[in-house]
């Protein structure tokens, strides 16, 4: 990441960067497949994190490995009330709030760009506080096209009027940095325990925690 133009603006992704989300969800998911006779991957689940289930879907995944049509509607409402309880009270990642600070100390735009709806992205943004710190969140539906397209990355660039050039993009999942590429946005990977197994080597910095975007933030010295 050497030869930046002055930052501008600070892109975080939401589902496992700024809340652990994506964990609970591959659980339930897991047990489905498990009490269908088949394991589920991390590996293979990666593939829907930080886009949706158009990509890969874990429903026609399991009925290819089953052969057999599963009654969905029966199954979907005890998933999802699994992933809610293990989701009650859950709070931000670790350094998450220290590094949204940290931004702000340097003068730059915030922005929250993901893949989920305004209800839920906003709605975990309001219960962990953190709501009112962002500039502007942009998400599914206020783009054509989701991650791994650009599209959101480059509406969030042109609702905060900066160069996307001038946009670090934070992530945790592959998918997400795809996008970030194809926004021409500088990156770094924060893997999480879902998407730790991935290869990030197209990221342009990978970082162990949000601790570490601070140091990060004051090494490529942004405007203001």
């Amino acid at each position: 990441m050497q030869s930046l133009p002055p930052l501008r603006a600070l892109l975080f992704d939401f589902d496992g960067l700024i809340v652990d989300t994506e964990w609970p969800i591959y659980e339930a998911w897991r047990k489905t497949f498990q009490d269908h006779g088949h394991p589920l991957s991390l590996e293979t689940f990666n593939q829907c994190i930080g886009t949706d289930f158009e990509i890969w879907s874990p429903k026609i995944h399991l009925e290819e490995l089953t052969g057999a049509t599963i009654d969905w509607p029966s199954l979907d409402e005890a998933r999802q009330d699994s992933i809610n309880k293990n989701l009650v009270g859950a709070p931000s990642m670790p350094g998450i709030p220290e590094a949204v600070e940290a931004g702000k100390e340097c003068g730059l735009k915030l922005g929250v760009v993901s893949s989920s709806s305004h209800n839920w992205v906003d709605g975990w943004l309001a219960r962990i506080a953190l709501l009112e710190k962002f500039d502007l969140t942009v998400c599914r539906g206020d783009a054509p096209r989701i991650k791994p397209a650009p599209d959101l990355y480059l509406e969030a660039a042109r609702q905060l009027e900066v160069e996307p050039a001038t946009c670090l993009v934070v992530e945790d999942s592959v998918n997400g940095i795809k996008a970030a590429k194809a926004a021409s946005m500088p990156n770094v990977a924060i893997p999480n325990r879902v998407t730790g197994c991935c290869n990030f080597s197209i990221a342009d910095r990978i970082l162990g925690s949000a601790h570490e975007l601070a140091a990060l933030l004051a090494e490529l010295d942004p405007e203001g």
